[in-house]
């Protein structure tokens, strides 16, 4: 998983309360394990006409958003079915940071494990950043972790919260096997102990 540090950009407005986990990535996408690739179908079924062509309405498909970094989501962003695929997806377009008031709990929990930084704001912060990113392509927004600040193009700092934990996990591109692989000293140490005393296993 690649070191999460800073963030600069052009945020994306999405407003809509409730875009769940289908919404995100339909679950017609769902048959592939690979989490590469996805970020083509991510919020197919509002990106994209019945017959394929795209929308031009629709907020990532706008010329100023195409490259965003930063979402800044409506509430309870994530809910519904349990789908890893939804972060895959999300990351796989470029994404690298959600915002919003409130996250359905296991989207939240699989956005750290695959290095991405949902943050939770109160509501009178989330609007000035959901005004920011209506700005377009002349705003950039700043998001710092290891500060946790997120900085609008007018310079407004909100500071965030984040478990310290998970914090460590994405500044030095830890997943959960990343972890694991840090105490491998530990782990050789064992195995050597117990190869000798059990020398028939």
């Amino acid at each position: 998983m690649e070191k999460f540090e800073k963030v600069h950009g052009v945020a994306a407005p999405m407003p809509l309360i409730n875009i769940d986990t289908d919404m995100i990535i339909p679950k017609v996408h769902l048959k592939t394990i690979k989490r590469s690739g996805l970020g083509v179908v991510l919020f197919d079924e509002m990106r994209y006409h019945d017959h394929g062509g795209e929308n031009e309405e629709f907020v990532l498909n706008k010329p100023a958003y195409r490259q965003t970094e930063i979402l800044v989501a409506g509430d309870n962003f994530g809910c519904g079915s349990s789908r890893e695929h939804a972060p895959w997806a999300i990351k796989d377009f470029g994404i690298k940071v959600v915002i919003s008031t409130s996250f359905a709990d296991i989207f939240f929990n699989n956005c750290f494990k695959n290095g991405i930084l949902p943050i939770v704001v109160e509501e009178e912060h989330h609007a000035i950043l959901m005004d920011d990113a209506h700005k377009g392509e002349n705003a950039r927004m700043t998001v710092h972790l290891e500060d946790q600040q997120i900085t609008t193009s007018d310079g407004v700092v909100i500071e965030f919260d984040i478990d310290p934990h998970r914090k460590h996990c994405l500044l030095n591109g830890l997943d959960d096997i990343g972890l694991t692989m840090e105490k491998d000293h530990h782990i050789d140490k064992f195995e050597d102990h117990a190869s000798q005393a059990r020398p028939w296993v």
